[in-house]
């Protein structure tokens, strides 16, 4: 691949949740998904990344887990955005949970969570390229040892993101961009 069709690749990713719920991402596909965002720059080689696969009715279970999450941590449970959270993620067919494992120190800890967050990048573009919508969400509530331990992930990770996956329906328009400012020192 150049340049021009990777500067097409980035600029033709869209966030969309125009997606088929009922139709099934492969899950060969989400491994090698995941498997890209591996590749992403981690300097002190700690392999942060952490991976939970919701499909089918699991994607409902990741809502009750945050559901709960919520409500533990003094949200109203009547409130209408803590009561959408339990059926949120069954709008794509898949949704990943992307965690970053902690570490005890700061610099590292943040290193690890750059690290993750480029590798989410990593399966977006691959997300696009496959033929898949999708979108990154920031999750509901960053303390969520319900949501963390249905993950399978060690109690103290991080989730940084859920990845909705899904076999587009309809077309997202691309969303203007400002000119880049760029400061130079000689």
């Amino acid at each position: 691949m150049d340049f021009e069709g990777f500067a097409t690749l980035v600029k033709t990713r869209r966030t969309s949740l125009l997606l088929d719920t009922e139709r099934r991402v492969p899950t060969a596909l989400v491994t090698e998904l995941c498997g890209l965002a591996m590749w992403a720059p981690n300097h002190k080689k700690t392999w942060p990344w952490r991976f939970a696969n919701f499909t089918g009715t699991g994607r409902n279970s990741i809502g009750e887990a945050y559901y709960e999450d919520l409500v533990a941590a003094g949200a109203n449970p009547r409130h209408p955005k803590v009561m959408k959270t339990k059926g949120k993620y069954a709008r794509a067919g898949a949704i990943i949970a992307v965690g970053s494992a902690r570490d005890f120190d700061e610099t590292l800890d943040a290193e690890n969570a750059y690290a993750v967050a480029a590798g989410i990048e990593h399966i977006l573009l691959g997300a696009t390229a496959a033929g898949l919508g999708s979108f990154w969400s920031s999750p509901p509530i960053l303390d969520a040892p319900t949501a963390t331990a249905l993950c399978g992930f060690e109690k103290d990770t991080k989730i940084l993101g859920l990845i909705y996956l899904g076999w587009p329906i309809g077309e997202m328009p691309a969303v203007e961009r400002p000119p880049v400012v760029i400061t130079t020192i000689e």
